[in-house]
């Protein structure tokens, strides 16, 4: 049986045939991202992270994920809180949605039963979704219960309190909580992911190895899967494909974006308003200066089965996300 890694070869030589052939017939150059996308739609089913387009969510639920099937895409990812979120969740989440411009989150105001519908309605579904800290250590019955139902394989959390990975000796404490929040979802019939926004990546001057390093490395992580921003891992100084190659069994999904020119963190990432410094270098996959061809090539190789295109905030993205799908549509 053939490799994923020989599967992706014999891909990029079809799609090269049928790049020279589009020119030839149409005169239509094919575009980095059109190149991207073809690759995925043929390997795996293409998927996106809600948080892209949230403002156009608010508005109109149901119109925007019409709106995403109609581009071509198959799967989505949430973002929470919930209704079955921890409380200080729902908290957090008030103050910070009304400086980002939106209020909206999780089912954005529709029942689970309404959103199940609509995904079944639309032909998609949604094998992850992002959470809580607190939720994902105090409410994983109920957040079980709300995956099980519509169809949830992974609960990722998105990023570690900055309260409790200051130290080393935090982030042995961050493991045995993952260690716990691991076993827990099992119980649930669900996977515990990690998504890593580009802080732990540098090494301090008292340690041997970057601090996310030493979490990874821990037997007790060994059952939580990981999600790979590749934006956010080069914003931490890292090569994304170095990353995949160091654990290349850990990986389970990607956020797939680009950057317009090579940025780091100005400090260590740890902080949002770093972040958000990064925000105007985000760009579509393909039109920037990552090599996203080739990592998700390792991807691939490395068995990664989930894959979806995040613009944090995108403007315009019923332009921007729609550009990204309309040479693939007349392809496919």
């Amino acid at each position: 049986m053939a490799t994923l890694a020989q599967n992706f070869s014999i891909m990029m030589t079809r799609r090269n045939f049928i790049k020279n052939a589009t020119v030839l017939t149409t005169g239509v150059a094919v575009t980095p991202l059109d190149e991207l996308i073809l690759e995925l739609k043929r390997v795996k089913k293409l998927g996106i992270q809600l948080f892209s387009l949230p403002k156009s969510l608010d508005k109109d639920f149901e119109g925007t994920i019409a709106l995403l099937a109609k581009m071509g895409y198959q799967e989505l990812e949430l973002f929470g809180p919930y209704p079955c979120s921890a409380p200080v969740a729902h908290e957090r989440w008030k103050a910070l949605g009304g400086r980002l411009g939106f209020s909206g989150s999780g089912y954005f105001g529709k029942s689970i039963q309404e959103v199940k519908a609509i995904l079944k309605r639309y032909n998609l579904t949604a094998p992850s979704a992002h959470t809580d800290w607190d939720t994902l250590v105090n409410h994983m019955p109920q957040l079980g219960e709300a995956a099980r139902f519509l169809g949830h394989k992974y609960v990722v959390l998105p990023a570690i309190p900055e309260e409790k990975r200051k130290t080393a000796d935090d982030y042995k404490r961050v493991a045995a909580t993952f260690h716990q929040i691991a076993e827990n979802a099992q119980k649930e019939g669900i996977t515990f992911a990690y998504h890593n926004h580009g802080y732990g990546l540098k090494t301090a001057s008292n340690t041997a190895q970057p601090l996310l390093f030493s979490l990874l490395d821990s037997p007790e992580v060994a059952q939580v899967g990981l999600q790979m921003d590749v934006f956010w891992t080069a914003a931490g100084g890292v090569k994304p494909i170095d990353l995949l190659k160091k654990y290349p069994k850990k990986y389970v999904s990607m956020h797939l974006k680009d950057m317009k020119e090579s940025k780091v963190f100005s400090g260590d990432g740890g902080s949002a308003p770093q972040w958000m410094e990064l925000f105007p270098y985000m760009t579509t996959a393909g039109d920037g200066v990552l090599d996203v061809k080739g990592i998700v090539q390792q991807a691939l190789a490395n068995g990664v089965k989930h894959f979806f295109v995040e613009q944090d905030l995108v403007a315009q993205p019923e332009i921007a996300l729609k550009q990204s799908f309309d040479y693939l549509r007349k392809l496919a």
